[in-house]
């Protein structure tokens, strides 16, 4: 991991565990005395956050740790080691807000409309946008998935405390039973967002294949040497978010060794300039 994109993700985690400690505690303490099944449905989506935050913090440090003699291509799946933590936090958070808001909704709920209600809300909703775009921000930047799943994380929370505002300003009305449904909303946001990133982490450590669109950029950039006859195979294996790339491609067999190895060296140079790229490894057979 570059040092610029290291202490990018550094300070979004720093920043995400400033800003989500704040959130709980003035969300835990305004949900229970209120007792909004929503709002403390939402204090335990922050401690959720802290914990998200915290993981990519150390999920950042690890990965960018260069390589060495027991690590030859770096400690970048790190990432993905600590974003898959993320996602499993996430799954079972969500599996206890989806108890107690389906406990909440079939005996009732309790809560207790206050003005202090709507205050949380309202700050969580700019706290949490002001996290998201900085996030996004860094994300498109550096395309880090402990960012990507930082960024999603905030991005819910801004939708999930706006129906949270809703719930409250029902409840001024007597609609108590839409608390208990936002609640049940918030478990299944927080569910399928901790399955699309435990997905992706899954895939990279499982040493999925580069993307189709950079496979197609990787064999127009071969082709446009009219000394390949043929491209054998092009393989590869993720790094983190970069990937190892492995082409096999023949030549004229008539060819100089001299000239097909450069050849293969400039091939390696040209794709290694595209932007998921860690390193290629080029090999020529004589036909």
């Amino acid at each position: 991991m570059d040092n610029s994109k290291f202490k990018a993700t550094k300070r979004a985690g720093i920043f995400g565990i400033l800003g989500n400690v704040f959130l709980l505690i003035i969300k835990a303490i305004v949900g229970f005395a209120s007792k909004s099944q929503a709002m403390i449905a939402d204090s335990v989506n922050s401690a959720g956050d802290i914990f998200a935050s915290l993981m990519t913090f150390i999920g950042n440090k690890i990965s960018s740790v260069p390589h060495d003699d027991d690590h030859n291509f770096g400690h970048g799946k790190a990432e993905y080691i600590f974003s898959m933590f993320i996602s499993l936090s996430m799954i079972v958070a969500a599996g206890k807000l989806f108890y107690d808001s389906i406990y909440t909704l079939i005996n009732g709920s309790e809560i207790i409309f206050s003005w202090f209600l709507v205050s949380v809300c309202i700050i969580t909703i700019i706290t949490k946008l002001f996290l998201y775009l900085y996030t996004k921000h860094q994300q498109k930047k550096y395309n880090s998935i402990l960012l990507k799943a930082n960024m999603k994380d905030h991005r819910n929370d801004c939708f999930v405390t706006t129906f949270t505002l809703i719930s409250v300003l029902l409840s001024l009305k007597g609609i108590t039973w839409f608390d208990s449904i936002v609640g049940l909303g918030i478990s299944i946001w927080i569910f399928y967002t901790g399955i699309t990133i435990f997905i992706e982490s899954y895939n990279v450590l499982m040493d999925i294949s580069v993307d189709k669109e950079t496979t197609d950029k990787i064999t127009t950039i071969i082709k446009k040497h009219k000394e390949v006859k043929e491209i054998i195979n092009i393989a590869s294996v993720p790094t983190g978010s970069k990937y190892m790339i492995f082409i096999t491609f023949s030549v004229d067999g008539n060819m100089k060794t001299f000239d097909s190895h450069h050849l293969a060296d400039v091939i390696e140079l040209e794709i290694s300039k595209l932007d998921n790229i860690y390193t290629v490894i080029a090999h020529v057979e004589p036909v």
